[in-house]
């Protein structure tokens, strides 16, 4: 089987924007990136919709917010731009039932929400600025990282700066309605949430104190609830690491973090009731700062990419044990920090 890849990421050094590859699953080989799209400024972070448009971070001239694309056409067609005063957003997703797309800005505190429009093209339909700080230095102001749906629809919103989780109800015009704020202990930190959707669990992802906690969410509230917390690195790492993604396997059995300083992946088994975490393996990327990392669709790879030293690591994984074997590194990146398989 063939599969196509895309990378995202700056374009401050060598990186062109968007580069393009091949996974051959069969040969259990990844083709060289090729650039793909570059007409964008540090496109950080992609998503692409089930009709095959291309949401992607973009940046130009003190302005960011999003571009989008129609992956349908070749070479892909932009459809435009929504780009306001400030910097670029760090996080993009894609609320398929209302036809939403939600974009989180690290450097300004703020959720973006836009419409998709007929022609795939995007609307802005609200926005919320967050406020509030943190104890560590990194923490001197809201810093919204992340925004995804919940099981049930709402969205949850992770804000490093301010160490919270916050629920939004989300109307069918994109409008945001604050539900419940989870506050997490101050210098956590957090950056990413993956869902449980066997179970109502997240499993949050603590930036800056390399941590990784179990969250139960109750629906008919619309609240989190914060249970065990596990570290993401080794007791006697001194040096400094942030950890960046996190990824669930779709049978929700396994749980994969990156570790940028550490430059590992760590491995945890998830309980059957998904509420205790164990960890099982921490492999290195085979490189520096490995911001992003993701399973392919048949989850028999995982491809992680160093921003760094700009090169990616091939991995397979065995589905009975979750472990990772690494098959191919050293593969060009040039300053990737988002792998998103079509």
């Amino acid at each position: 089987m063939k599969e196509t890849v895309l990378l995202g990421g700056y374009t401050r050094r060598e990186g062109k924007g968007i580069y393009r590859a091949t996974l051959d699953t069969e040969a259990a080989t990844l083709s060289t990136p090729e650039a793909f799209i570059t007409t964008l400024g540090s496109p950080t972070y992609l998503a692409v919709s089930k009709a095959n448009a291309l949401y992607a971070i973009d940046g130009v001239d003190k302005t960011g917010g999003l571009a989008s694309f129609d992956l349908a056409t070749t070479p892909a067609t932009l459809l435009n731009t929504v780009l306001e005063p400030g910097s670029s957003p760090a996080h993009v997703s894609i609320d398929e039932a209302r036809q939403l797309v939600f974009a989180s800005n690290y450097h300004e505190g703020r959720i973006n929400v836009y419409r998709i429009n007929a022609d795939k093209s995007l609307t802005a339909a609200d926005s919320v600025t967050h406020d509030g700080k943190g104890p560590r230095p990194e923490q001197e102001a809201s810093h919204v990282h992340f925004a995804d749906l919940t099981p049930d629809g709402r969205l949850a919103v992770v804000d490093l700066g301010n160490d919270t989780v916050t629920v939004y109800d989300v109307s069918d015009t994109g409008k945001l309605t604050l539900v419940s704020t989870l506050v997490v202990p101050e210098g956590y930190g957090p950056r990413h949430l993956a869902f449980n959707h066997g179970h109502n669990i997240a499993y949050l992802l603590g930036e800056l104190s390399s941590q990784v906690s179990v969250l139960t969410y109750d629906q008919a509230t619309g609240a989190f609830t914060l249970g065990e917390t596990l570290p993401t690195i080794p007791a006697d790492w001194t040096a400094h690491n942030g950890a960046a993604a996190i990824r669930l396997t779709q049978d929700n059995k396994f749980l994969y973090v990156s570790n940028r300083g550490h430059n590992s992946i760590t491995v945890y088994a998830v309980s059957d009731d998904g509420m205790h975490l164990t960890q099982i393996q921490q492999i290195s990327t085979e490189g520096d700062f490995p911001r992003d990392f993701n399973l392919d669709p048949t989850e028999a790879f995982v491809l992680a990419v160093n921003q760094n030293s700009d090169n990616g690591t091939l991995y397979r994984r065995d589905a009975q044990t979750g472990l990772l074997t690494m098959i191919q590194k050293d593969i060009v990146t040039p300053e990737s920090t988002d792998v998103t398989f079509l």
